[in-house]
Formats: structure tokens, C-alpha cells, sequence
């Protein structure tokens, strides 16, 4: 937008009604700049199109009325004071209640004209109906009419009340001028979208419920659009404008790796394993995500991926996004593949410790003498050079950012394809949004053998006998994890009921467990410590593991077959589920015990679905309508701009059709450079996250 006079990037305070103190109030609510205040849209209306009567109301509706005042009076308590008035209209009289508003005895006079909104509700004191003049009024001259129509409700503060958001928002809109188009006409006409001015006035000020729809989907479909814009246009950037690897056709090597496997691919990685293979045979860089709840074989469609560039004479590259989780796969990938000739190196903080050792490392890499690396973040640290790097795979991807990917795909002077995997199942409207720029695979089926986890909630008084079950499984040859919120008991956690993980070993391994060998992990240890540790319990020298979340990710130790999570209603139901998943990877058939006291409902429920259900698709939709898309954006993908409109979950539709429109848009290369111009001008209107994610 060019500058005028008006600015939308203009400072709150300095909007009709705002000024310098609400305006700090308005920052608390991350409003800052007239445009926050602009899109601070409502988190829901109400129906103030009619006037109620006062002999037509009845205790527990929000009303609407109009009539004269009289008899104003205070009253102080020791907590509050109490103002009212009596409100006449020609059928009855009612009084009306303000609290702690004294100013409100210099404001109204008797004789005035009221137009109140309010909440009816029955007071013994008064003997009758009273309003609660909680949320809005307004006084009339003699002759002039209420302003009635569908009221917007804003998420507020004390210090800015309903009123006070609907006068500012009134007042921006007034002193205004048109908001200029940045759509292109072809995509307003196509999908029938209103103009974006009238849209955005509309959406705070309805004249009908039919203008409010036709708004809200016009600001829904122009962020999914844009943000999908911006997705394609990386995806066009990294893949159809750059030539990539074209491998040849699965070799000898392959075919002795599949051979080798213990056990036969499931239907679901067979279809994605041909899908990644022609992906790799292709001209263009694969840029593929592969989605599999916990323990559906993922890491095996990696390393057949990384045998095949191997076999073309590539290198490959696998970021594990911890320690313990890189050396699981270095053992597995050593254990399968150095029989076939093929070198396979661990590249880690541990491991790089020694500058000496460190150099060695990195030379090999860069002389082609390793074929397969695995490793941290110590993979994209400076210094670390590929010879030929013909395939980048990282595990749990919402570990990593976009930037991390991109860093270590440049580890190479051609351009590698890309194989990203999370056990974090994501539901079909997110991926659209979050991976935009991927193309996505599901493993849905799970490996033959692999029993369902049977996972109950129980209260601290089955305390006692859940851990007898856990000695009974310890001592029938198994081992168990028991995992907490916290790690120890810091200040500010004194007086709060929650035992921590220290507390609970100590508990545990002088009492019930004082014959087993015990260990507590947590992140705060030295990463020596956590992996000698982690070690002994994967060997099975230590029996029970008391640990935080440290263990969520990767952890592969299947003959552990029990988990119980203290206070489990700390935890959120996507970190359950991945807690529960280190469990069950083995023969034998294995549990998850949730302890749990609370009494709030949102934590009954995610503890409800953890027991009836062990599919992590169906716990990532729950998951989705539970916390809405703000959070699982943040997960997800870092560097995404906020939904303030839209709404992933519920506006399926629209997204669909947002996303088709942009693919149309962004293959069209007359539309690359009004794009690029358009982003330009989005750092108003959609921030600096989404310059960040449109950028080349």
C-alpha cells in the first residue's frame, strides 16, 4: 500500500477513543500498530438487531433495551460498590447494576435516554429481575434512535472492555480510506470473493449474517491463498526451477539390502518406497515427507533411499534430531549394510568432541571415504563438506526448521533430493497448509507382530498396585519406564502437588524397586551421562527408567513393555502418544498407565482418547479441534504466518480452494513477478513471517 497520510502501520494511540494508556493495554493483547487493531477481529457476535421490552424479559438472556433514567444511587461493600439506576420504558421499570464504576454517578443524570445492552438475571436482593450493565450503553438525545445490528465480541482485557474495542474499531474504520485490492481480479471473479475494503469493514460490522459469511471467507481465503502462494513458489524455487539428481533404476545393492531385511515390507512401505524410487529417477529434486505414526518403518524407506544413491555413487546424509537417536541408526545402519561395502560414519557432538577426531571426521566426508552420514545438528555446522551428496533425509521434522533443511541440502554443489519423515501424524487440511511445499506419503499400516498398546487412566490410589504391576513385569524378564513433568523441585514448584522425576526416583528405587536396578535421565544431565545411561538400559543392565520427556523421541528399546506417566495431565495428547509409543516395539504385549488426579475436563478428555484409541491419525484430528491450529502451526512449522481469519479445521473447504487457485497462480510464469510485487506489500498486512517464507 503507498503512503498517505494514513498509515495502517501507524502506532495504536494514535486512533479516536485509544490514547497512551489503553494503548499499552491493546499491547498486552499484541496490538500494536493500527493494523494489529484492524485485524483483532472478533471472536463472535451477538444478535442486537431488535429491542426487548421490559415486560418481556425473562432472568438469563442478554437484552437490549431503551428507556429513561431515574433514581441513580451507590451502595459500598467491603469488597465492591455498587451503582444503579432504574430504566422505564412504557412497559415497566427495571434496575440496572453497574460494579466498581463510580464515575458512572457524574455521567448520569436522571431524565436521560439509555440504549443498554446487558444480562438479565434474577437478584433476591432487589426482588426481580435486574441488568447487569456489564458490557455496553450508550445515552441518547431526546429524539435519536439506537444503533442496532449484529454486535461483534472481542477477545478483550479489563482494561479494554467490549465498549471500548467496538468505539476504537468504529473509529479506524471511520477515518479509513479504501483498502486497496491485492488480489488479481481473475481470482475475485473465480471465486466469487468480496472486495477486500468491504470485507474487512464488514467482518467487525455485519448488516446481516449473509455479509458477515461472504467477509469472513474473502479474509480466510486471501491468508490460505497467500500462504499457499508463498509454499509453491519455495517448491517451484527448490525443485522446478533447479535440475536435480536422476538416478538410475534400483541395482544389485537394492536388492541385497531388501534381502537382508528380517522381515517383509508392510503394503504401505512397499507403495512408498516406489513412489520415493520414482521420485529419485526423476529430473527434479525430490522434496518428499513421509508421514508414519510411531513404529510404522519409516527409517527403513530412509535407509533403502540411501542405499539406492549410494548405488549411483552419491553420498547421503541422515540428521537424527538427537544423540541417542543418531546412534540407534548409526548401530542399525552398520549392523545392515557394512556386510554390502557400503561406510557408514556418526557425526555428533560426542563423537566430534576431539578436534583431532573431529578433522579426521570431516575429511573423510569430504574425500568421499564415508557413503552414509548420520548425525545431529553437527551435520550443518561450518566445516562439514559432502563430495557428492545425493540424498538429505532428516527424522522428526518438526525438530527442524526449514532453514536447518535448506543448509544442509547446500552441503553439496548439486542440488540433493530431500526425504523428510515425522512420527508426528499431521491431519490432510494441516499438511496442505504446513508441508505446502512437500509432497506427501502416509504409512498408515503397521509392521506384522506389532500388538496394540493397551493404555488405561487411573488416580494416585491405584498408585500402589499399578507399580506392582510394573515389578511383576520387571521381574517376569521386561523392563519400564516411568516418565515425569518435571525434573526437580525448583522454587517457584514448592507448594504445587506435583512430585518430580528426582523425588519420584528416589521414592521408587529405595522402596517398591529397592532390588532392581534403577536410573533417572533428564535433559539437564551432561549428553555423556544421558547416552551412558540411555546405553545401559537399551543393554538391559538397568530394569527401570525414571525419566522426563527426554526419552519422547526415538528411543528403541523393545523389550521395555510398560510406561506409567506421572501426572499425566501435564502432558499434551500428542506428547503422550509419542511417550507411549516407546513402549510396544517388541514381542511381548505392553502397557501405558496415565496417573492422573485431575478433575478438569480438557484434561478427562485427552486422557479418555489416549485409552480408546492407539491411531495417531485420529488422535491428531482430536488433537487439531482440542488446541486449535495455532499451536500445531507452531510445531509444525516454524516460520508460518498466524491465522487470524481462517481457521485450518473448519475451513476445509475454502483451503482446498485456496490451494488450487494458488497452484493455478504460481505455474503461470506471467503471475511470478506480480507475486513478487504482491509480497512486497504483505509485510503490512500479513508481518515479517510471511516475507519470511515467501523469500527466495
Amino acid at each position: 500500500m503507498s503512503r498517505t497520510e494514513f498509515e495502517l502501520t501507524d502506532n495504536v494511540m494514535y486512533v479516536k477513543g485509544v490514547g497512551p494508556r489503553r494503548a499499552a493495554a491493546l499491547e498486552k493483547l499484541g496490538i500494536v500498530t493500527k493494523y494489529d487493531l484492524l485485524t483483532h477481529y472478533p471472536r463472535g457476535y451477538e444478535n442486537h438487531t431488535s429491542l426487548t421490552k421490559i415486560a418481556d424479559i425473562f432472568a438469563g438472556e442478554t437484552v437490549q433495551l431503551v428507556g429513561r433514567i431515574s433514581d441513580i444511587d451507590s451502595r459500598e461493600t467491603p469488597r465492591v460498590t455498587i451503582i444503579t439506576a432504574i430504566l422505564s420504558d412504557d412497559t415497566g421499570s427495571i434496575q440496572l447494576t453497574w460494579f466498581n464504576q463510580t464515575y458512572l454517578l457524574k455521567k448520569l443524570k436522571s431524565g436521560m435516554r439509555l440504549h443498554v445492552i446487558g444480562k438479565a438475571r434474577f437478584n433476591p436482593w432487589a426482588r426481580g429481575v435486574v441488568v447487569d450493565q456489564s458490557q455496553s450503553f450508550t445515552i441518547l438525545e431526546p429524539d435519536e434512535e439506537p444503533e442496532l445490528g449484529i454486535m461483534p465480541v472481542y477477545p478483550s482485557t479489563a482494561a479494554m472492555t467490549q465498549q471500548n474495542f467496538r468505539t476504537a474499531i468504529k473509529n479506524l474504520l471511520a477515518s479509513m480510506p479504501p483498502l486497496k485490492e491485492i488480489l488479481p481480479q481473475e481470482i475475485l471473479s473465480a471465486q466469487d470473493l468480496m472486495p477486500l475494503d468491504s470485507a474487512m469493514r464488514a467482518i467487525h460490522f455485519p448488516k446481516n449474517y449473509a455479509e458477515l459469511d461472504a467477509a469472513r471467507r474473502r479474509l480466510a481465503f486471501d491468508e490460505l491463498f497467500l500462504i499457499q502462494c508463498g509454499l509453491m513458489l519455495i517448491k517451484r524455487q527448490t525443485q522446478v526451477e533447479r535440475l536435480g539428481i536422476t538416478h538410475n533404476p534400483n541395482g544389485a545393492l537394492v536388492k541385497a539390502t531388501l534381502a537382508k531385511l528380517p522381515f517383509e515390507l508392510t503394503g504401505d512401505q512397499k507403495k512408498v518406497f516406489r513412489t520415493v524410487v520414482k521420485d529419485m529417477e526423476g529430473k527434479l529434486p525430490m522434496r518428499r515427507l513421509i508421514q508414519g505414526d510411531v513404529g510404522s518403518g519409516k527409517t527403513i524407506i530412509a535407509l533403502l533411499a540411501l542405499v539406492k544413491t549410494v548405488e549411483n555413487g552419491f553420498q547421503g546424509a541422515f540428521m537424527a534430531p538427537t544423540e541417542i537417536l543418531a546412534n540407534q541408526h548409526y548401530e542399525t545402519f552398520t549392523r545392515l549394510l557394512s556386510d554390502l561395502g557400503i561406510r557408514v560414519g556418526l557425526l555428533s557432538a560426542k563423537v566430534t568432541r576431539s578436534p583431532k577426531q573431529r578433522k579426521e571426521l570431516y575429511d573423510k566426508i569430504s574425500a568421499h571415504e564415508l557413503d552414509i552420514v548420520i548425525g545431529t545438528h553437527a551435520l550443518i555446522q561450518e566445516g562439514v563438506t559432502f563430495a557428492k551428496l545425493g540424498l538429505v533425509v532428516t527424522d522428526e521434522q518438526h525438530r527442524f526448521g526449514k532453514t536447518q533443511r535448506s543448509t544442509l541440502e547446500k552441503k553439496s554443489d548439486v542440488v540433493p533430493d530431500m526425504l523428510v519423515m515425522t512420527a508426528t501424524p499431521i491431519p490432510r487440511t494441516m499438511t496442505l497448509t504446513v508441508y505446502g511445499d512437500l509432497d506427501v506419503s502416509l504409512i498408515k499400516e503397521l509392521p506384522p507382530g506389532r500388538k496394540p498398546i493397551l493404555t488405561q487412566a487411573k488416580t494416585s490410589r491405584s498408585r500402589k498396585r499399578v507399580y506392582e504391576f510394573v515389578r511383576a513385569e520387571i521381574l517376569a524378564g521386561r523392563q519400564a519406564y516411568v516418565v515425569c513433568p518435571l525434573i526437580g523441585r525448583s522454587e517457584s514448584e514448592r507448594l504445587a502437588d506435583i512430585e518430580s522425576a528426582e523425588e519420584i526416583f528416589d521414592t521408587l528405587s529405595r522402596g517398591i524397586f529397592r532390588d532392581v536396578p534403577c536410573a533417572l535421565l533428564h535433559g539437564k544431565m551432561k549428553p555423556r551421562d544421558k547416552d551412558d545411561i540411555m546405553e545401559r538400559f537399551r543393554d538391559g543392565e538397568t530394569k527401570l527408567l525414571v525419566s522426563t520427556t527426554v526419552i519422547e523421541v526415538g528411543v528403541d528399546v523393545p523389550n521395555a513393555s510398560v510406561m506409567v506417566v506421572e501426572h499425566a495431565e501435564r502432558f499434551g495428547l500428542a506428547q503422550l502418544h509419542q511417550l507411549r509409543g516407546r513402549v510396544g516395539r517388541g514381542a511381548a504385549k505392553s502397557y501405558c498407565i496415565l496417573l492422573s488426579d485431575s478433575k478438569a475436563s480438557d484434561a478427562k478428555e485427552r486422557l479418555a482418547t489416549l485409552e480408546a484409541t492407539n491411531d495417531g491419525f485420529k488422535l491428531a484430528e482430536h488433537d487439531l479441534k482440542m488446541r486449535g491450529p495455532g499451536q500445531f502451526f507452531g510445531e509444525a512449522q516454524h516460520g508460518l504466518p498466524d491465522l487470524k481469519a481462517a481457521d485450518v479445521f473448519r475451513d476445509v473447504a475454502i483451503l482446498i480452494q485456496a490451494r488450487d487457485a494458488a497452484e493455478k497462480f504460481i505455474t503461470d510464469d506471467d503471475n511470478l513477478n506480480y507475486f513478487v510485487s504482491l509480497r512486497e506489500n504483505l509485510a503490512l498486512a500479513y508481518g515479517d513471517k510471511f516475507s519470511q517464507i515467501t523469500e527466495a
